[in-house]
């Protein structure tokens, strides 16, 4: 089977930067994944890709060596499946609140005998290799996000779950958790604060920890601080911000006005 370099890297304590696919399109997909990030993360509980879409998105990734995530819309059986036997080598599950929801993430993920995965992995192995199925439990990331109250008050709960790779935060939900604004990269110290109590109980239970983040000030913070799993920004936010970036600077330079206005 084809491994997985950044479930090794996590294992060994080292860090990898990630970036975030939310435009349903295989060539966007593969446009970012010749950047040179180490996974990304293909979304489907925010923005507007579906299954097909994913599944173009993940073929795209191919192209490259770049590892493929996938953020189910939620924890569900059939959607966790459906994703790895698209050729996902890892999952993001949200909103995952206690131990039960993470051993239901976790039994989605891993076959029989320590999980109820179903077999039929069409394009994994075609992607991973024939021998898929023998070896896929060790290399598919479980990846856990934690984001609510209820998650907060059982973060041990959720991470000595075994099965569990991986715990990311969701910054913005985890502000509403708070109490404070989801301003997303988030200066509040009580976020701070929290952000590094959850990486703390990922060293607890000898996990990788996750931030998602869209700067390159937060991205480095946060691997300063030692996560693992730090996502440097989306397809569409990069987009936006570098036209909007060339636009004001091209009509600055010469002058030239909008002419819609």
């Amino acid at each position: 089977m084809r491994p997985n370099p950044v479930l090794r890297a996590w294992r060994e304590g080292r860090q990898t930067i990630g970036g975030w696919l939310t435009i349903n399109s295989a060539f966007t997909a593969e446009v970012m994944a010749h950047q040179g990030f180490d996974w990304l993360c293909i979304d489907m509980q925010h923005g507007v890709v579906d299954y097909m879409d994913c599944f173009h998105m993940l073929q795209a990734i191919s192209t490259t060596d770049t590892v493929p995530f996938v953020r189910v819309p939620s924890n569900d059986f059939a959607d966790i499946g459906r994703a790895l036997d698209a050729g996902a080598y890892g999952v993001i599950v949200p909103l995952v609140n206690n131990r039960a929801d993470a051993e239901r993430a976790v039994r989605a993920m891993r076959y029989p005998p320590v999980g109820d995965r179903s077999s039929g992995p069409a394009r994994a192995t075609m992607y991973a290799g024939a021998d898929y199925q023998r070896h896929a439990n060790e290399e598919v990331a479980c990846i856990v996000m934690i984001e609510t109250v209820e998650a907060l008050q059982n973060l041990d709960e959720i991470m000595s779950t075994p099965g569990v790779d991986c715990a990311y935060i969701g910054p913005s939900d985890l502000a509403y958790a708070l109490g404070i604004e989801p301003t997303g990269d988030n200066h509040d110290e009580r976020h701070a604060a929290t952000v590094m109590q959850i990486l703390e109980a990922t060293r607890r239970h000898g996990i990788a920890s996750g931030m998602h983040t869209a700067s390159v000030e937060f991205t480095t913070r946060w691997l300063e601080a030692g996560f693992q799993m730090v996502m440097l920004g989306a397809d569409r936010a990069f987009m936006a911000r570098q036209a909007s970036a060339d636009l004001a600077a091209a009509r600055q330079r010469s002058g030239v006005a909008r002419a819609l206005t």
